[in-house]
């Protein structure tokens, strides 16, 4: 299982669970910051997360769900964090 960041982090992209995440999996970084300016949210690698669930509670919007948890609403944006992995 994968956590994954759904649609109150479009337009935000707080970092905030960019600094706690220990395997580093959510992108884009503010390191890299004209691709950072070009996407719209962050999201989480599938392959990577480790399911340590540490960055949920640091997002101030409540953007992160465990996959098995994402709101039927915000079903898509599962697909949408694995596909910016897979470009």
């Amino acid at each position: 299982m994968t956590y994954v960041i759904c649609e109150p982090c479009v337009d935000v992209k707080d970092t905030a669970c960019v600094d706690v995440c220990p395997v580093d999996c959510i992108h884009p970084t503010p390191d890299n910051e004209e691709f950072f300016e070009e996407e719209v949210q962050l999201y989480i690698d599938p392959e990577e997360c480790i399911d340590c669930g540490v960055c949920e509670p640091e997002c101030p919007v409540e953007a992160i769900y465990a996959e098995d948890d994402v709101p039927e609403e915000w079903e898509s944006f599962t697909e949408k964090n694995a596909d910016f992995f897979a470009a």
